[in-house]
């Protein structure tokens, strides 16, 4: 009985931090910092679970963008947990963002997720793979150890076997899509993965990153910090990947 108490609370708690906005239009902060006057490309910043959409121009991402003239604009959503709690925050992200800048004439868009907002990016591209032209997420949060654990007694993720399971099952539904990267699914958008190696997730980390190509793969020292998450993302850029093909 307490701990029903208990799970009561935390879910009163989280409705009443964000009250109706489970489904209510993502608040979202734009910055035009393509060097072209019809910029083409789109970067989606998904935040973590703490802070908010600001952070990202705080911390200098934006002008990480701007400073090496990168051919794209930006777009930061306030993609908080009550999206992710209420299940819509992928319906909400292609009717807020994603067609709109499809309108308005941008053919190129990548996905940008920090902690659960990499989480965020693979769920929606599971669902809109058409949509999306590539993915970096940065010390992913990718499901709890009971679904890694058993992965990754498997052998990994080449040889799990995700058995049957309901939609309600999003961790197992998840990692059954990732397992299209481990057999080469050519219709899939490339992922880059980057994690401190002392990252309290980096179990996901590895059993995902054993199945993409080594070059899309980034690590270094260092936990689940705002700090290791900057340098990572600095790797990321220095790979000139958001500069190819454009």
């Amino acid at each position: 009985m307490k701990k029903i108490v208990q799970i009561f609370i935390i879910i009163s708690a989280i409705l009443l931090q964000f009250g109706c906005s489970f489904n209510a239009p993502l608040k979202t902060l734009y910055y035009e910092t393509a060097p072209s006057a019809t910029p083409e490309n789109l970067i989606i910043f998904l935040r973590g679970r703490g802070g908010d959409n600001n952070d990202f121009a705080a911390n200098g991402l934006i002008d990480d963008i701007k400073n090496r003239q990168l051919p794209y604009d930006i777009t930061a959503p306030n993609a908080h947990f009550g999206y992710y709690f209420g299940e819509t925050l992928v319906p909400r992200l292609k009717a807020d963002i994603i067609d709109p800048a499809k309108a308005k004439g941008y053919k190129k868009i990548w996905l940008v997720g920090f902690s659960m907002g990499g989480l965020g990016s693979l769920m929606y591209t599971k669902e809109h793979l058409e949509d999306i032209d590539g993915i970096c997420i940065i010390s992913p949060f990718l499901g709890y150890d009971s679904i890694l654990d058993e992965i990754s007694a498997a052998g990994g993720l080449h040889a799990w076997e995700p058995g049957d399971y309901s939609e309600d099952d999003w961790q197992r539904m998840l990692w059954d899509w990732l397992q299209g990267y481990a057999k080469n699914e050519k219709l899939l958008p490339p992922v880059y993965l980057g994690y401190g190696r002392d990252d309290s997730y980096s179990l996901a980390h590895k059993l995902l990153g054993e199945v993409l190509p080594v070059e899309q793969v980034f690590s270094i020292p260092g936990g689940h910090k705002v700090e290791v998450m900057k340098k990572l993302w600095f790797i990321f850029l220095d790979k000139e990947v958001l500069r190819s093909g454009v």
